[in-house]
């Protein structure tokens, strides 16, 4: 799982849960499809993924949290509220393409996304940066939650 990244996973979640939509006669939740909101919220939460790329940019690191070439511990910008924003952005927006749809099946790829990501992905991940950063990664990780 590890080797394709969480946004070919929410790719993955999503396309699969289009089929089984579209197999089950789009099944729709009561009062749902909200498309206004459901769009606004496929959309907007990219800026999370994007304020986070220009942190690391600042930074002079790289985006990968796993590469052996990061030289720095980002602690600014969305990750003063959130050690994962990429990650947080990746499961609004399909909770948003979920609402946008309404069908009761999409509402399976943001839970899907956020189960791989929160314990396949973000354990890993939190291990190679304990590894790098030690205790200063340690006292991040006591003043800033996983996800918000």
């Amino acid at each position: 799982m590890l080797k394709l990244p969480p946004p070919v996973w929410a790719l993955i979640y999503v396309l699969l849960t289009l089929a089984i939509s579209r197999q089950l006669g789009w099944p729709e939740l009561p009062g749902l499809p909200l498309p206004g909101l459901g769009i606004a919220l496929a959309f907007i939460p990219w800026a999370l993924p994007v304020w986070a790329a220009v942190m690391f940019h600042r930074a002079g690191t790289e985006i990968n949290p796993v590469s052996p070439t990061n030289r720095a511990l980002v602690v600014d910008g969305p990750y003063r509220y959130t050690r994962n924003p990429m990650y947080l952005g990746l499961v609004l927006a399909t909770f948003g393409v979920a609402i946008w749809v309404g069908a009761w099946p999409m509402f399976l790829a943001p839970l899907a996304l956020f189960a791989t990501v929160n314990w396949v992905h973000i354990p890993f991940e939190e291990a190679k940066m304990r590894r790098q950063f030690g205790a200063t990664f340690d006292q991040y990780l006591a003043r800033v939650r996983r996800w918000v």
